[in-house]
């Protein structure tokens, strides 16, 4: 049985037992993207305890952003929880999280927190590093376990649990995808049926990239931007990066990520693609 706890002390009453945690942090609205990990966590954790956190964090949306729309399904995403074998959903208030304090003591990000998603969204990273900083300090996990879909915040939270010592392991876990290779978020919900099937060129294109990628970066964000542009896809940004997300590398691995619009829907992917060379 899945419990619900609302407040820290409930949280606090239902793991006080000292046993190995695993935790995966949501916004909720859960679709089998997040069961995955949830998945995941158990079968790193067979006998151990699985929290899922489902908070829709304001501190991580920008002005004109949608977080007043953004959907809430609790009673639907503990339904998933339980169906994956979590023990514990932990769906806080804002002022639970936030305490209505005010103090404005954030978890600075760093420069690559202003590189792609921070260029486009000022002070994305800094609301989602402080609201994780504060989930893994309330949920007290050995394991994290974070999609790669979302790339840069896999790394940025990766090196905030690094610098600042925590004593977690953050675990990268593969995207999970649709049928026709679109990933897996609940902001596909927004789509209508028309552009969801446009959707469907993001992984076409992303796939063509990575085909291109042995003749080098380049070659790869040309082939990508040119099938959505033949789509006629609003592009937000489609970069090589290494996988530190810092310049792309002449050869071996890189990271290939997007972020476009479809109909006022902003969705972002990534691959990782060979650039050749390598030994």
């Amino acid at each position: 049985m899945t419990l619900l706890a609302r407040t820290r002390l409930e949280l606090d009453e239902v793991t006080a037992a000292p046993v190995p945690t695993a935790v995966v942090m949501t916004m909720g609205a859960l679709h089998d993207g997040h069961a995955e990990l949830m998945r995941e966590a158990r079968r790193r954790l067979p006998q151990g305890r699985v929290i899922v956190t489902d908070f829709v964090n304001p501190t991580q949306f920008g002005a004109g952003e949608d977080f007043d729309r953004y959907p809430r399904t609790l009673e639907a995403d503990v339904e998933l929880c339980e169906r994956n074998a979590v023990d514990i959903v932990f769906a806080p208030s804002v002022d639970e999280v936030y305490g209505g304090a005010g103090l404005g003591i954030t978890v600075d990000p760093g420069a690559r927190g202003d590189l792609l998603e921070g260029a486009s969204r000022p002070g994305h990273f800094a609301g989602v590093l402080t609201v994780v900083a504060k989930l893994m300090h309330l949920t007290r996990p050995d394991i994290a376990l974070f999609g790669e879909k979302d790339y840069q915040q896999l790394v940025l939270i990766t090196d905030m649990v690094r610098a600042l010592d925590f004593r977690v392991e953050v675990i990268g876990v593969p995207t999970v995808r649709e049928a026709d290779g679109l990933a897996m978020s609940s902001r596909n919900r927004y789509l209508s049926a028309e552009a969801r099937a446009r959707a469907a060129v993001i992984p076409r294109a992303l796939a063509a990239g990575g085909d291109a990628a042995s003749a080098g970066a380049d070659a790869a964000v040309n082939a990508t931007r040119a099938l959505l542009e033949s789509e006629g896809i609003d592009i937000d940004y489609v970069v090589v990066t290494g996988t530190d997300l810092l310049d792309a590398p002449t050869s071996g691995v890189g990271r290939l990520i997007l972020a476009v619009r479809i109909d006022d829907v902003r969705l972002i992917d990534n691959v990782p693609v060979d650039l050749g060379g390598g030994p």
